[in-house]
């Protein structure tokens, strides 16, 4: 959705939307399946700038890390971002050789070009913020065999858990002394 940055005085933009997208785009392998999301928010003015308000709520599927099976989480995130007009660079300026210190005020602003905010690249980047690095189907998933690889919540396999990897035996034969 593109939201007119320029029309907005002193009553603000407010969106409702269902979107989709699809989760091979967002090319994250542990993400299975996106549900139908909804985008909500509006856009006031504020100083110089403008004051983004918004909120994604979905249905996410991801694979567990333990067992690999599918995980259904329902996701509720705010968006709270300050907009401001992209100011040109100076053509002197060395970005490269120049550290710059970041604020927390730096990392809820988000700079635009134009008269114009295209919401879908924000909302692609909150889905990205919102997989989890490692998802668990239940805190006491007993994860895959490493011999046969059967899923352990829901068979036994009978493999010899106590089987030392020989990579170890080195260290095994010094403890034994």
């Amino acid at each position: 959705m593109r939201i007119p940055l320029d029309k907005i005085g002193d009553e603000p933009f407010v969106w409702r939307q269902q979107l989709t997208v699809n989760a091979d785009s967002l090319e994250r392998p542990e993400l299975l399946r996106l549900g139908e999301i909804l985008w909500q928010g509006s856009v006031d003015r504020e100083g110089e700038g403008f004051r983004l308000s918004g909120r994604l709520e979905y249905e996410q599927t991801v694979t567990c890390g333990r067992c690999l099976e599918p995980v259904l989480r329902s996701v509720g995130s705010d968006v709270r971002l300050r907009l401001l007009k992209a100011v040109p660079a100076p053509v002197d300026s060395d970005p490269v050789g120049s550290e710059i210190e970041l604020t927390e005020d730096d990392l809820e602003t988000l700079y635009i070009e134009g008269e114009e905010l295209d919401t879908l690249q924000l909302v692609r980047e909150q889905l990205q913020l919102n997989i989890p690095m490692r998802s668990l189907c239940s805190e006491t998933c007993q994860g895959l065999c490493p011999t046969c690889g059967a899923n352990r919540n829901s068979e036994s396999c009978g493999c010899d858990q106590d089987e030392v990897d020989p990579r170890w035996e080195a260290l095994k034969t010094l403890r034994d002394e």
